[in-house]
């Protein structure tokens, strides 16, 4: 299972890739994100693999996640006037060599990211459940939380940007009042929900990776450090920075 993962994974990067190619626009990458762990939840399905219930229960979750992000980073790229600043940055430094860099450090890198944070749902679809099925509530209600804090945050932030009032401006209110990055969070949330959903089937706890790794690279790698970087000099957002966390909610500090 973990073979016909990696292989379905590289042929679904390597079709956006080649739309991205043609469309000159390295942003739908964050489009294919959602929808490829979709593809894989339901790739066992179409495998004929013997799945139960708490599988397509699991399947269920994965759809709700995938659909809802992919489908508001969509929008999101309809309303765009040019390609995302990071994409664009990287294809100014790359020069001439940009179709292959692109190809091996945006599509396979994060195809790779996506086999290992899918493995709490390959690992069930290839395994039997031999713990105790109460694992399977908490795991639910922490995946619901999650999605929950991660989508009022992206909805709350998505309103904001449409308001012409607010150009230039930086979110500070609703969820973004106890964090500078909720939707981070809730998504983090989401998936350790999601891990701890998966504990009753055998050898899940190799699946302790993938929240591991999805909570390192918004932490440390593609997520807030990236994002920052672009409102460094802004100091409004210094100021935001300075009063709220980061990443985990809490009491904002006051104004000075």
């Amino acid at each position: 299972m973990l073979l016909s993962a990696a292989i379905l994974v590289w042929v679904y990067m390597t079709v956006w890739f080649i739309v991205a190619v043609w469309q000159r626009d390295n942003g739908l990458v964050d489009i294919a994100w959602g929808l490829g762990f979709l593809a894989l939840a339901v790739w066992p399905v179409f495998a004929g693999m013997p799945l139960g219930l708490p599988y397509f229960i699991l399947a269920g979750m994965i759809a709700l996640w995938a659909l809802r992000l992919s489908g508001y980073l969509w929008l999101r790229y309809r309303r765009r006037e040019a390609e995302d600043f990071r994409y664009r940055q990287w294809r100014q430094q790359w020069g001439r060599h940009w179709v292959w860099r692109s190809y091996l450090q945006v599509f396979l890198l994060q195809g790779l990211f996506m086999w290992v944070i899918a493995l709490p749902i390959t690992l069930s679809a290839s395994h039997q459940t031999s713990g105790s099925p109460l694992w399977h509530l908490p795991g639910l209600l922490i995946f619901a939380a999650g999605w929950l804090w991660e989508t009022i945050g992206d909805a709350q932030l998505s309103r904001f940007k449409r308001d012409p009032r607010n150009k230039g401006k930086i979110m500070t209110t609703g969820l973004w009042r106890f964090s500078r990055h909720p939707n981070y969070f809730g998504e983090c949330v989401a998936w350790w929900g999601i891990f701890v959903y998966t504990l009753p089937f055998d050898h899940s706890i190799w699946a302790g990776i993938s929240p591991l790794t999805l909570t390192w690279l918004l932490l440390r790698v593609s997520g807030i450090p990236m994002l920052e970087e672009k409102y460094r000099d802004n100091p409004e957002f210094q100021e935001y920075a300075r009063r709220t966390n980061a990443f985990v909610p809490g009491v904002p500090e006051p104004s000075r």
